[in-house]
């Protein structure tokens, strides 16, 4: 009876007070009832959430990595910045440590040791990454989109190739591609050059990626079974182990060598009946091997190649390549000679891609070798695509096309006459604008471009002395003689990776309080400070663990101490302590147990497994 009265109550009080009903309701009714209320709160801030989450995630800037060569791994690894969505897309799910290539073509480094999975890389970021595996077919920057296939087989055509869109597009050095709204990155690097020499395509190897260096390990060790055998002629044999090399650059010369240290280490012990058939020879179209080294590093190689029976033939251009010759033809020379050959490397520099090709006749750079960027890396043309790595080539402004402006900039009173000290007001920001004008000027100090005798009359120091705008453009006529390209690197793409990431990751704070020089046209300052390359040194491995180094400061270092500075540093750039125990522990195997002359057997199979992992 007390419950009927309560009840009454209840409805009484409903009926007199709507609004107090769900309080009611959920005080009194049964579990079932609160639940559904609970429920149903839940689910509109669950919506709620939601669409605050999608109103985030609209706002973030879409990166889109194309490749996942040097540039894009070290732009992933250092890019910190919350506000971007990034999408890496490449047919390479892996990144591969390139500068020990020549070092898996002969076994002393396994496959395996210098790739590692781009999924690993991304997974440790805090910010959100994903990777598409999928090459990216065509950039179409007049819609600000990318075209895609997917690598796998997905078995129906409408997975296989999709667009995207993007805000931003970043051209690194390996075929990639992207998504909407935001920064698109593209990897697409460059391709062998052959300089349509008729034949290479098809007789010729290539060392650009990890399937090139086993093929031609695998190709090196059939080369020996094969002259082993019983039914060969001593001129059948001679053809056969005849490796030639074509290009005495970096990556050449140290196949070379590589393939003279396996010779002397391991051949003598495993096919001592054919290991003096063997010869390497080198072709080389200028005059010397290595030269973009010191010449104090060109000469002992190509001395010590000659001591080592490995020919180096300088100015020798091939002509043509055929199954079983290579013609080539001496500098100077119409005649043209041809000799037999088991196996050619060709390494005679980069090309640009296909695609980097299409994109570059869409913006107008057809007739160029390689995409031209400013200073900031961006694309001349599209303000909202960058380049990097080997793909592309800064066009670095030339003073004397900006000499009126920069006159006029340091003109600090408007008298029509420079002062020293008005040019050094504005030199440091003319300096950082202009590389060449930092090197000029430590050649020629700023005190010296005002001496200008006819001005000097009696005792007046520099300091009293004012510059015309043609003495100016005569005192600085030959400051763009120290302009340089920058060489298609890792040590360059890495460098540029990281600074592209530092730039993104103060996108916003730079747009408040720019950091970068005065500009030079206009007013204002520039966001950002314009890329400088750093040349840390560079290394030649010529065999017999002797390496050449040249080193900042005109240091150059030949012998076997310089040998253990590059394992050292070889091995600190891996990008993983995966692949940095691994590269460690084949160098130690090769040190105990020679190396690996397997062939094929469980390469490829190592190959898919690391590249699934």
């Amino acid at each position: 009876m007390r419950s009927f009265n309560f009840f009454g109550r209840l409805c009484t009080a409903f009926h007199d007070y709507p609004s107090l009903s769900k309080i009611i309701v959920v005080s009194t009714l049964s579990s079932g009832s609160l639940i559904a209320y609970s429920e149903a709160n839940t689910n509109n801030r669950n919506r709620g959430r939601v669409a605050h989450a999608d109103a985030v995630a609209s706002k973030k800037k879409k990166v889109v990595v194309l490749g996942t060569g040097w540039a894009a791994m070290t732009f992933l690894k250092n890019l910190n910045n919350c506000i971007y969505e990034v999408e890496v897309v490449s047919p390479r799910n892996f990144f591969l440590f390139t500068p020990l290539l020549p070092s898996v073509t002969c076994g002393k480094v396994e496959a395996r040791s210098i790739v590692e999975p781009i999924r690993n890389i991304i997974r440790k970021k805090n910010i959100d990454v994903r990777y598409r595996e999928a090459e990216c077919t065509k950039i179409d920057p007049a819609n600000n989109k990318i075209y895609c296939r997917a690598t796998a087989n997905t078995n129906s055509k409408r997975q296989e190739e999709f667009a995207i869109d993007y805000d931003y597009l970043i051209i690194y050095n390996n075929l990639h591609a992207s998504d909407p709204i935001g920064t698109t990155i593209i990897a697409v690097g460059a391709q062998v050059n052959t300089f349509n020499t008729h034949g290479v395509e098809g007789n010729c190897h290539f060392l650009k990626e990890i399937d090139d260096a086993q093929k031609i390990r695998r190709n090196v060790i059939d080369a020996f079974e094969k002259a082993s055998l019983p039914n060969l002629t001593e001129e059948e044999r001679k053809k056969i182990l005849h490796f030639v090399v074509v290009g005495g650059g970096p990556t050449g010369v140290e196949f070379a060598a590589e393939l003279h240290d396996f010779m002397n280490e391991d051949v003598v012990k495993l096919y001592p009946m054919v290991q003096n058939f063997v010869k390497i020879t080198v072709l080389e179209a200028t005059d010397h091997i290595l030269n973009m080294f010191d010449k104090r590093i060109t000469k002992f190689a190509e001395h010590k190649f000659g001591r080592d029976n490995i020919e180096v033939k300088l100015g020798s251009m091939v002509t043509k390549v055929t199954e079983n010759e290579i013609c080539t033809k001496a500098k100077g020379s119409d005649k043209t000679t041809s000799m037999p050959y088991g196996m050619v490397l060709w390494s005679t520099g980069i090309g640009p891609r296909p695609i980097v090709k299409d994109f570059m006749k869409q913006i107008g750079q057809g007739n160029r070798r390689a995409l031209a960027t400013d200073e900031w890396l961006r694309v001349e043309g599209v303000g909202n695509v960058y380049a990097l790595g080997d793909c592309a080539t800064i066009n670095q402004r030339k003073v004397m096309e900006d000499i009126t402006e920069i006159f006029k900039k340091a003109d600090a009173d408007n008298s029509g006459t420079l002062t020293l000290k008005e040019f050094q007001d504005i030199s440091n920001d003319i300096c950082e604008r202009y590389s060449q004008m930092q090197l000029y000027l430590k050649s020629k100090p700023v005190r010296n471009i005002f001496d200008r005798p006819s001005q000097v009359k009696g005792k007046a120091s520099k300091e009293s002395i004012e510059l015309r705008i043609e003495e100016f453009k005569s005192a600085l006529s030959e400051v763009d003689t120290q302009l340089k390209n920058l060489p298609a690197t890792a040590q360059v793409a890495n460098q540029q990776g990281a600074y592209l990431a530092k730039c993104f990751n103060r996108m916003e704070e730079c747009e408040i309080n720019p950091e970068g020089p005065t500009r030079i046209r206009g007013t204002g300052r520039h966001r950002f400070r314009p890329f400088r390359y750093r040349h840390l040194g560079q290394f030649a491995p010529l065999g017999g663990e002797q390496t050449a180094a040249q080193l900042p400061g005109d240091w150059v270092s030949i012998g076997h101490s310089s040998k253990w500075l590059w394992y050292s540093i070889y091995a600190s750039k891996q990008v993983s302590w995966r692949t940095r125990a691994l590269v460690v522990s084949d160098w130690i195997r090769r040190f105990i147990f020679g190396r690996d002359t397997s062939g094929d057997t469980g390469l490829r199979a190592d190959q898919d497994r690391v590249a699934k992992s």
